[in-house]
């Protein structure tokens, strides 16, 4: 009976702690630097999730490195208290197949919070390519094989994975050419020293409204909304069936983080997820609210799943490895 009375009791206490929780910080770690497109995204969620948390302070902590593994390691390791929380990109999927030396098991050390937003991807060319449209764009790879050069900003970077599903599902090899960054990586492009690369709506909207560079197709199942994009094809209906490639973002706590905070922070990041001012931010950036069941802990993790599934052989195919 003592048993019982205690184990009551221990249960009391701590569904009356949590019933506070937060009664303190939260910390959001970001698993690359301050600036970037992640840690925006990150700290505008954190100003749409502190009044439906009570009016929590949110805390961004930046630990970038070794493509986003190093902080996700750190929250994996952390004490699961509902304190420490992870907002990662897609990298969290295709790092098992990246990084043959991994500290920690995306499926199994982490609890899924839910999904936030997709950033769409655009194949984009340099202004002197000959080819003004997707099927002329084909015509011209036939034509050029094996003297093909495709930019990517690094090792394991949105345009790198986008390159290699591309060609993958094209069978077509060319060479590759990594950059430190988007950055020069887009300056070439424009330049003219490589000729095509595969990147995120928020790196390549802005030169394509100008001229810049030349636009073939989005990475979605469906077509844009945006005025910018709306004609192009997507590579689907262009022949490629099934191809579809964004850059999602999506939160994480420590696994055994106790189920009563992570139902706040689920229920938190929904209403975040319908806040005016956020929607308004992810929009400028050419990024999609996600307003399907992935915004639940159980089909988060079974579409992160899906997404290793999906990666891994592209990654193993290719042999390029970040570690």
């Amino acid at each position: 009976m003592n048993r019982l009375l205690f184990a009551a009791v221990a249960a009391l206490t701590a569904s009356t702690a949590f019933a506070e929780y937060p009664d303190k910080p939260i910390t959001i770690v970001v698993p690359f630097a301050a600036g970037g497109p992640t840690d925006k995204v990150a700290r505008d969620l954190a100003e749409a999730l502190r009044k439906p948390l009570g009016n929590a302070t949110i805390i961004i902590e930046n630990v970038g490195g070794a493509g986003g593994t190093l902080g996700a390691t750190k929250v994996a390791k952390a004490t699961p208290d509902g304190y420490t929380l992870l907002l990662a990109h897609a990298g969290i999927s295709t790092a098992p197949a990246l990084y043959r030396n991994l500290q920690y098991k995306t499926l199994e050390d982490f609890e899924y919070l839910g999904m936030i937003n997709e950033v769409p991807m655009t194949l984009v060319g340099k202004p002197t390519l000959p080819a003004t449209t997707y099927p002329e764009l084909v015509k011209w790879l036939e034509a050029n094989k094996g003297k093909i050069n495709l930019a990517h900003a690094g090792l394991g970077s949105a345009s790198h994975l986008c390159g290699l599903m591309y060609q993958s599902t094209t069978k077509m090899e060319m060479q590759t050419v990594p950059y430190k960054g988007t950055g020069p990586a887009m300056t070439d492009l424009i330049g003219g020293q490589v000729d095509l690369m595969c990147d995120q709506t928020t790196n390549t909207t802005g030169q394509i409204e100008s001229g810049k560079i030349k636009a073939y197709a989005v990475t979605t199942k469906s077509r844009l909304k945006s005025p910018q994009l709306a004609k192009l094809p997507t590579l689907d209906e262009s022949g490629l069936k099934g191809f579809n490639v964004t850059i999602w973002h999506a939160m994480y706590a420590p696994k055994g983080t106790p189920k009563a905070a992570l139902d706040k922070v689920n229920t938190a990041l929904k209403a975040a997820l319908k806040d005016a001012d956020f929607v308004k931010r992810e929009e400028a950036l050419g990024a999609v609210i996600v307003s399907d069941g992935r915004v639940n802990p159980a089909e988060h993790k079974k579409f992160v799943e899906s997404e290793i599934n999906k990666w891994g052989p592209v990654i193993k195919a290719a042999g390029q490895y970040a570690d």
